[in-house]
């Protein structure tokens, strides 16, 4: 019985990664996990002697690209950010980055990283499960196209597009290495300090030109509606929200996402985020090229409180 309950909770870590790659979102990942598994349960697999995992793969694949399909549909108040997840501990080994090095073009922590979430936005749900299948979890094309009941043809051609949809991404794409850490940790204590003593000297001093800046508040909380580009108008962006809001809240640094991140929590006021997730994308110089600020209530379900 232990060995079947250990076989259940490596499927279900398995899994919850999977379908969080795939959607961008824990409460998502949650809910297609259990839904994955009660397929399981009720309408098991035709042949006794089906390997499972490949089956659970089919399962939860096709319905989190139905359930990526239904997002995207819907109308979304600003820019759309993935969820913030804790990579560190006991949060790696939950929702499957560990062991970190696969056979695939991306490893298991870069997949989770910030950065690779955003650029995944760029590719249809199918692109983005072939991606995740043959470069994450290093399927080949013919298990990949089984899963999503493709022809090997088909499979090979939408990954040669959805690469191309990524070549910004692989342009810009940096190694997460133990300097590249530090030196992310180190930004953002002093991209904090730069904003709470509304320095904007300072703060422009660590931007880079051409810095993206992307908020998410869900049509929930005062958030840029669009995304914010350029050393001068992220600058006076951020100026403003420093000289408007309670920058001395509680924070608290965590690795989220494979990279550090601070969590705050607000002065309580209308409209404005009582907690949030801040994180930067750091270039090789070490500017800040890109700000991921989620503010919204439901995206910010895997994160613990300030402490």
């Amino acid at each position: 019985m232990a060995d079947g309950d250990g076989l259940a909770r490596e499927h279900r870590r398995y899994l919850w990664g999977l379908c969080y790659r795939l959607t961008g979102s824990a409460a998502d990942a949650d809910d297609l996990v259990q839904e994955t598994l009660l397929r399981a349960l009720e309408r098991p697999p035709a042949r006794a002697d089906e390997p499972m995992r490949p089956w659970l793969t089919r399962v939860a694949v096709n319905l989190g690209i139905d359930r990526l399909r239904a997002r995207r549909r819907r109308a979304y108040d600003g820019p759309w950010l993935p969820s913030p997840v804790e990579t560190d501990g006991d949060g790696a080994l939950e929702i499957g980055v560990e062991p970190v090095e696969t056979e695939g073009r991306y490893d298991l922590l870069e997949s989770v990283s910030m950065a690779f979430l955003v650029a995944l936005e760029a590719l249809t749900p199918r692109q983005r499960a072939i991606v995740l299948l043959c470069d994450v979890f290093d399927w080949s094309v013919k298990e990949a196209a089984d899963a999503l009941g493709m022809t090997e043809t088909a499979v090979k051609t939408m990954h040669h597009r959805a690469r191309r949809a990524l070549s910004a991404y692989e342009s810009s794409r940096t190694r997460r290495t133990p300097e590249l850490v530090e030196k992310t940790r180190a930004a953002l204590g002093r991209f904090l300090l730069a904003l709470g003593t509304t320095d904007g000297k300072a703060l422009e001093s660590m931007l880079d030109a051409e810095v993206r800046h992307l908020s998410d508040g869900g049509g929930e909380f005062f958030a840029a509606r669009l995304p914010i580009l350029g050393r001068d108008r992220v600058g006076r962006l951020l100026m403003g929200l420093g000289k408007r809001r309670n920058m001395a809240a509680r924070f608290t640094f965590r690795m989220l996402n494979g990279l550090p991140a601070v969590v705050l929590e607000h002065a309580p006021g209308r409209k404005i985020a009582p907690r949030s997730v801040l994180q930067c994308e750091i270039g090789d110089d070490g500017s800040i090229r890109a700000i991921y600020w989620v503010l919204a209530t439901k995206k910010l379900s895997a994160v613990g409180p300030v402490v």
